[in-house]
């Protein structure tokens, strides 16, 4: 039995003794053999923090902006899948959760909880992720109703033209609810008897023709900016910059579709460097630690995204969990900036960190 938690590490236990195997594993596995899922944790272990001394820390100022939003950290959530699967009130307690840290939440395409839902639960600036499914008129839809609802961004996700193979929820059988998102919408049924059903529908209903000509189509059909989730190398960087995107999110989907691709720390600088301020760039994938977060903004990253966290807060103790959660991730943050010589955010520079590959290059 775990005590009250005083990390963000130990939610994830509280979240394990509170949820079904079947809910628990679908949460927190990746796929295959999950190595990118380890690896997106312990990359961060390898970048050592260069802190500067004598510097006034007195009043350390967190906020920042995305997208011409006023955040009180470099802190949003991610799009995180069926919150009711982990607590009743599912992405309603979220939202108010964000809402009352000041910050972003990204919700979820396969949410639990109807778009209008989430809106109407409290005031915040609020961004909305979405897949394109083979019903192109599915995404149209949407997207409708989100600008309806006052969502102020489009986050497309780019990086499922299949579904990763999650062997945990093949092993459990997993059984997803419906979308809320999609009722009258699509209706497809379940024959999947060997595995997956969450596999087995996402196979069917994904449309892996997508490609960059297709941003032009989801611009012309919506006045709201769209970042793309799901960039890992330079190459794409360049391309969504072409393309006119608002913002890249370097992300691996929680190594949940691609094993063996790198850590999402690993390739963020490449992406930086790839796009010279052309557009933000944000980070996703095993923030842990507000030592992580200072990293990822010291290789670049305007902000970061946090996703398991999330949900393990909101297992553990619904809205309640997930402000704990943020609170902490900015708590720690707080005291690395001010160790580290840095009183607001735009004082992180590149200067303030050593990566691994600097590190062997200093012992050659």
């Amino acid at each position: 039995m775990v005590g009250e938690p005083v990390n963000v590490n130990e939610f994830q236990e509280l979240a394990r003794e509170a949820l079904p195997k079947m809910y628990y594993d679908f949460y927190a596995g990746g796929a295959e053999d999950q190595y990118t899922l380890k690896e997106n944790v312990e990359a961060f272990h390898r970048i050592m923090i260069r802190p500067r001394i004598l510097v006034d820390v007195s009043r350390i100022d967190m906020s920042t902006t995305v997208l011409g939003y006023k955040i009180s950290a470099p802190i949003l959530i991610a799009p995180t899948a069926l919150h009711k699967l982990a607590h009743p009130e599912g992405e309603v307690a979220t939202a108010r959760a964000a809402a009352a840290c000041k910050t972003i939440m990204v919700l979820s395409f396969t949410s639990s909880c109807t778009v209008e839902e989430v809106a109407s639960s409290c005031k915040a600036v609020r961004f909305f992720q979405l897949y394109v499914y083979k019903q192109r008129e599915i995404a149209a839809v949407l997207v409708q109703r989100a600008e309806r609802n006052g969502y102020k961004a489009l986050v497309l996700t780019v990086d499922t033209p299949r579904f990763g193979r999650r062997e945990a929820d093949i092993k459990n059988k997993m059984v997803a609810p419906r979308l809320k998102n999609l009722e009258g919408l699509l209706s497809i049924e379940d024959d999947s008897d060997n595995g997956s059903n969450l596999a087995a529908y996402a196979n069917k209903t994904m449309d892996a023709s997508l490609c960059w000509k297709d941003i032009e189509w989801l611009k012309s059909i919506t006045n709201l900016p769209i970042l793309i989730k799901g960039v890992l190398t330079g190459e794409d960087a360049i391309k969504a910059a072409e393309v006119g995107v608002a913002g890249i999110m370097v992300s691996n989907h929680g190594a949940r579709q691609l094993d063996y691709t790198d850590a999402t720390i690993n390739v963020l600088e490449e992406v930086v460097r790839a796009v010279r301020g052309r557009v933000p760039v944000f980070f996703d994938g095993g923030v842990r630690r507000g030592t992580d977060i200072f990293k990822a903004l010291a290789l670049g990253a305007q902000a970061v995204l946090i996703g398991r966290p999330v949900i393990f807060g909101l297992a553990a103790k619904g809205e309640y969990g997930v402000r704990q959660v943020i609170q902490m991730l900015k708590d720690e943050l707080e005291l690395t900036m001010a160790l580290s010589g840095c009183p607001s955010v735009k004082d992180i520079t590149r200067r303030h960190v050593r990566t691994e590959r600097e590190r062997l290059h200093a012992m050659l």
